[in-house]
């Protein structure tokens, strides 16, 4: 037997059954202390070994930091509750063509925060694993997001950049994926190209998109897009029935989370920990839910309260070690979060300027867009003042209220000069938008 001295005075025992000259077991390593016998074909019965471990105490500090770090919305989830019938589509779908060695396209949609993206990335992770196992057919990954691409066409540079390992311009990009993936080679491996944000791609002739969805149903092409946007029908306003027609069947829509799911995705994370009353947790859901179901704003409000517990656990109130996360803990967290700069701005803000909002948000949601023409919102915002009886504005006073609005930070253009064919697009979270609006005594009776 081995007898260990810890940092901690605490006794360890090993059973050796042949010399060792190092021990690692984890993240614990072990330094021998007292030479073996000098006869190695002889077994040593007995050594010395300095275990050099830091001290770890698990305090309920610790409990509170591992649980913030598990609600960060950008963390990786151990599982994906609520979510696996996605999984299972889309894995199916990306898995034969791997394994048939055919191009194929998934449309991925669904409203932000409802697990899209992760789902896809565990898909991907998983198909990797088997690869690792020998049991699928190897494929290059590449993953684009059309909110880093400068311009739509640098998504060919990137693809061809993942794929090759070099950087042409878009032009020539575009002419060598068009030649690799008409070409009959059978040394070409696959590729799988996960596009996020697909609706920010969408182009005057909408050649990009049309490209991206073309090139996996050619005949010898070994390329699989899995396209993700926050529209379910987006290729069926913006494209031609011949574009759309690409995607075929494969489509996998995410419905939003409801409260009960909201539960679920939350507890998964804090497993075992006790952070939360089952209440507070409850609580939390139904309030994201009412609004927009979104598990990333779940997610925050949840993080949030945890820091707030754990700046007050060494008041006199919270003073105990099994100190948790109330109702009234995340009610302040929600106000807390009603009560932004941003959201004060709009709540203060002259009836027009909210119009114009309200518009900006109707046409995003109508044309499936991120961005739009300023003609458009204009338009509807005329369209709504006359519904309601307001005075209706000029197309110069709309054009100052953009501008005004652009200096606030409240949306985006694409220029420094503003007119009606400018394109413009929210720069403030739909959801923040959609609860000072349910506030709002004018906005609160019109569907948001």
């Amino acid at each position: 037997m081995v007898t260990t001295r810890s940092l901690r005075s605490r006794t360890v025992s090993y059973s050796l059954t042949q010399p060792v000259q190092r021990i690692r077991s984890n993240k614990l390593n072990y330094r021998q202390t007292k030479p073996y016998s000098r006869n190695n074909t002889k077994k040593a019965d007995s050594i010395q070994v300095e275990v050099l471990i830091p001290s770890i105490v698990h305090t309920q500090s610790n409990t509170y930091q591992c649980a913030r770090e598990r609600l960060a919305p950008s963390s990786n989830p151990d599982s994906l509750p609520c979510r696996e019938n996605e999984f299972n589509m889309i894995m199916g779908y990306v898995e034969s063509a791997i394994k048939e060695q055919m191009g194929c396209c998934v449309y991925v949609s669904g409203v932000p925060g409802s697990g899209k993206t992760v789902t896809v990335n565990e898909v991907i992770r998983s198909l990797q694993k088997k690869v690792a196992n020998e049991s699928l057919p190897p494929f290059q990954y590449a993953q684009l997001n059309g909110m880093k691409l400068t311009d739509p066409t640098q998504a060919y540079v990137h693809l061809w950049q993942a794929m090759t390992g070099k950087k042409v311009t878009a032009s020539h990009a575009c002419s060598l994926l068009e030649h690799t993936f008409n070409s009959d080679k059978k040394s070409e491996s696959m590729c799988v190209l996960m596009m996020d944000e697909l609706d920010l791609l969408v182009t005057k002739n909408q050649r990009v998109m049309y490209n991206l969805f073309n090139w996996p149903s050619l005949p010898c092409s070994r390329l699989v897009v899995i396209a993700v946007a926050n529209t379910m029908d987006l290729p069926e306003r913006i494209l031609t029935n011949r574009v759309s027609s690409r995607l075929g069947l494969n489509r996998v829509n995410f419905q939003p989370y409801a409260f009960q799911q909201l539960m679920i995705v939350v507890q998964s994370r804090l497993k075992g920990m006790g952070v939360f009353n089952k209440d507070a947790v409850e609580y939390a859901a139904r309030k994201v839910s009412a609004v927009s179901g979104d598990a990333r704003r779940a997610l925050e409000i949840c993080r949030r309260a945890v820091e707030i517990i754990e700046s007050k656990k060494t008041s006199r109130e919270h003073s105990k070690s099994n100190a948790q996360v109330t109702i009234g803990i995340i009610e302040q967290v929600v106000k807390e979060m009603s009560s932004s700069p941003t959201i004060a701005f709009v709540s203060n803000a002259s009836i027009h300027q909210k119009i114009f909002l309200w518009s900006l948000l109707q046409r995003t949601r109508v044309t499936g867009l991120a961005e739009v023409e300023l003609g458009e919102v204009i338009a509807q915002h005329n369209q709504m003042s006359r519904l309601h009886n307001i005075e209706t504005l000029s197309v110069n006073d709309l054009l100052s209220i953009c501008s005004i609005l652009a200096s606030l930070m409240l949306i985006e253009t694409n220029g420094n000069s503003i007119d009606i064919r400018t394109i413009i697009r929210l720069n403030i979270s739909e959801e923040d938008l959609i609860m000072t609006f349910r506030n709002d005594a004018f906005f609160k009776n019109i569907t948001v």
